[in-house]
């Protein structure tokens, strides 16, 4: 985990953001969303909402994938952005979108049940066919 101020955003900088707390190391999801909102999966790191701020949001859109969470993006370049539940405390970032060195690394590999039949996982990290940990 990591505790350094951080900034990041999207590709055309329309939506920028500032981390203030601890990230969470990064889950690997290879849900359907996941894959069909990145084009490949997603790598995600997370932290309290209370330590997540928006600095410019002229492109950020939030589009509703379920009935309890929504995904943030870029309305203009079409970086995806955040994930964020219903009642959860905590914000998802994609890591990728954070800007410079995360301190994080990637912890484990989630929903591997839907993973894309065009690759392979081969990096040693725990799989699960569901995600393991408490959402909320």
């Amino acid at each position: 985990m990591s505790g350094l101020t951080k900034l990041g955003g999207c590709l055309c900088g329309d939506v920028r953001y500032e981390i203030r707390g601890v990230l969470r190391d990064s889950i690997a999801c290879h849900c359907k969303q996941c894959r069909k909102t990145s084009g490949h999966y997603v790598s995600a790191t997370a932290v309290a909402k209370a330590d997540f701020h928006i600095l410019e949001d002229r492109g950020l859109r939030w589009y509703q994938s379920s009935d309890t969470a929504r995904r943030g993006f870029c309305q203009n370049c079409g970086s995806s952005l955040f994930w964020d539940q219903d009642g959860r405390d905590q914000m998802g970032i994609m890591s990728g979108t954070i800007d410079g060195d995360t301190g994080i690394k990637t912890r484990e590999h989630i929903f591997v049940e839907d993973k894309g039949d065009y690759y392979e996982l081969g990096d040693g990290l725990p799989t699960y066919i569901s995600y393991p940990g408490k959402v909320k």
